[in-house]
């Protein structure tokens, strides 16, 4: 059994005075609460970072079926997408940067497709993986800007227009410039980009190098996958809907940002 208060996952005091304005779409002291909001919280937060299926949460967390109808209302009502933008502005003036930034960071990556996922899984023939590509547009501190899901085998260039939208819907028009590799080259790409008031810049090898080269510019966008990478939860695509996929995305940025608003290591173990 978890220790409850001590497990990693759970959200300290600092942290549910920040969130809890966010999540509460009714009042408290609701007669048909039965669970504290922020034990359901605190069991969202344990199964996107342990990666376990909702039916095997904890016995000292809610049941699953709260915690899931709970989710399910929190991610329809976009407090996360929120929350997120709110961190970030607040992160960024903390290191001295204006509050909404000017450049922005796109790539994509490819998931491991699911049992659940199947139907809306494709094959990625470069990555030899059938399942989900995850669009992310970051900052240049690679804190979530937007997050888009489709299938492994669309082109990158296919959803930029959707991505660029959901930025610029995000810092309220303010990206002027996006960082991407050679996979959004294209003058049809650069059209689509401009049409929301951003130059699309390719950062590529000048020549062929052996073996890893960090990239400027770029690595930043690869920075936030491995953050992600390290909630269990968004390992592979497990959910059957691609919109829950990508709002877990903004519930494991939500974790980080929250954390390291505070002054802590992010995804410290216990």
């Amino acid at each position: 059994m978890r220790q409850p208060g001590v497990y990693p996952t759970d959200v300290s005091d600092e942290e549910w005075a920040f969130v809890v304005t966010y999540l509460c779409l009714m009042k408290e002291d609701a007669p048909q609460r039965q669970h504290s909001l922020r034990a359901v919280f605190n069991a969202l937060r344990y199964m996107v970072r342990a990666g376990c299926p909702w039916r095997l949460l904890p016995n000292d967390l809610p049941p699953w079926q709260i915690v899931h109808q709970q989710a399910t209302r929190w991610l329809a009502a976009g407090v996360f997408e929120t929350m997120t933008h709110d961190l970030r502005m607040i992160l960024r003036l903390v290191v001295d940067r204006p509050e909404q930034p000017t450049a922005a960071v796109l790539d994509a990556r490819t998931m491991q497709g699911s049992i659940e996922s199947g139907p809306r899984s494709g094959y990625d023939g470069h990555k030899k993986r059938k399942g989900a590509k995850v669009h992310l547009a970051v900052d240049t501190l690679g804190h979530l800007l937007a997050a888009h899901v489709s299938a492994a085998h669309e082109n990158e260039r296919a959803h930029v227009d959707q991505l660029l939208a959901n930025v610029q819907e995000a810092t309220g028009q303010s990206v002027q410039v996006a960082y991407v590799d050679s996979g959004y080259n294209g003058a049809a790409t650069e059209a689509v980009a401009a049409e929301h008031g951003i130059a699309l810049q390719v950062v590529s090898l000048p020549e062929a190098k052996k073996g890893f080269v960090l990239l400027p510019r770029r690595w930043v966008v690869e920075r936030s996958f491995a953050w992600t990478a390290r909630c269990r939860r968004l390992a592979r695509d497990y959910e059957r809907l691609s919109t829950t996929l990508a709002g877990l995305h903004f519930v494991a940025f939500a974790m980080l940002m929250l954390t390291r608003l505070l002054g802590g290591t992010p995804w410290q173990d216990a």
